[in-house]
């Protein structure tokens, strides 16, 4: 017994079925082209090739050459990282920076405290604590550091009276060397509290009651939890408010300029990699010299990024 496919039991001449009302044909999308993808791209790799990376490629071209007094410039090869390693100025900016980061990092796990009280169930007026933490975010940083400069004003500044006020005596804390830079990271820490809670506050809406519930079944109490489960399950926002504090940390310079001045006592100690690129090219006008100096920002920025994600794999835990 031969089985004849239904195509086949239709007769010459026969005008072929037209396809049920259910059926639809495949029909190719316009839309599909690679071109299409190039126009949602475009704008964006060529905001990031004109704005990022030309600008990289030029300081790397311009660190490898010297400024003339009256413009121009003339290929020096490696003379300006030579003259960089061997500048006594840099060993101090680059501890002075060292000593800044390690001191903004502290601010992650008081983030991360404040965080999970701002996440406790029944807390009344959670959104005014939310607005209150980020409003420094949104503030001028020129405006930030105009009042901390009054607060830590050493003749009538509201840090001294306080101080005073419980009998601690207290000091001019922007002019003493060994203070002004705990001074300036402590604002440093005030001002970038608001986005690392933001961060911390999605991550932790993000843990399932569930694991929670399970955890209060078992008996295990707050602390545990908090240490147990929260840590862990928040480490992926952890890693990505490490990368981007100790980032930003490479990179103060606004608060250092504004809160101090050139004529300050203190700057020796407070003068970070980047206040050391701002005096050679816009005081000293090396352009060549202060290219080197960001350059070499760049790669110590780079190393510490890498490293960061090497770490990562042993203490970053992902769903």
């Amino acid at each position: 017994m031969s089985v004849v496919a239904p195509h086949a039991r239709t007769s010459e001449g026969r005008m072929p079925e037209a396809p049920s009302p259910g059926i639809r044909r495949r029909r190719r999308n316009p839309g599909a082209s690679p071109w299409w993808a190039l126009v949602f791209i475009g704008p964006t790799a060529l905001g990031i090739t004109v704005f990022y990376l030309w600008p990289t490629v030029r300081t790397l071209i311009i660190s490898f050459t010297k400024s003339g007094p009256f413009g121009g410039s003339e290929w020096v090869g490696f003379e300006n990282y030579a003259r960089l390693l061997q500048d006594p100025e840099l060993i101090g900016a680059l501890r002075n920076t060292a000593i800044y980061t390690v001191i903004a990092l502290i601010g992650i796990p008081l983030a991360v405290a404040i965080a999970a009280l701002l996440n406790t169930t029944g807390l009344k007026g959670r959104s005014a604590y939310r607005t209150l933490y980020f409003i420094p975010v949104v503030t001028m940083p020129a405006a930030i550091a105009l009042v901390w400069r009054m607060i830590y004003n050493g003749d009538y500044g509201v840090l001294n009276a306080a101080l005073g006020a419980v009998g601690v005596e207290g000091r001019s804390w922007l002019t003493d060397p060994s203070t002004a830079l705990v001074a300036i990271a402590v604002v440093g820490i005030w001002a970038g509290l608001g986005t690392n809670i933001v961060i911390f506050l999605a991550g932790l809406q993000g843990i399932p009651d569930t694991i929670m519930e399970a955890a209060d079944l078992d008996g295990a109490g707050p602390v545990r939890k908090f240490f147990s489960i929260t840590i862990p399950m928040l480490s992926p926002s952890i890693f990505f408010v490490s990368v981007i504090s100790v980032i930003g940390a490479l990179q103060v310079f606004d608060l250092i300029y504004m809160m101090l001045g050139r004529s300050n006592p203190a700057m020796p100690n407070t003068r970070t990699v980047v206040y050391l690129f701002y005096e050679a090219g816009f005081l000293d006008n090396d352009r060549g010299y202060a290219a080197a100096v960001a350059f070499l920002l760049l790669v110590i920025i780079l190393l510490l990024t890498v490293v960061q994600f090497r770490l990562q794999k042993k203490w970053v835990h992902y769903e």
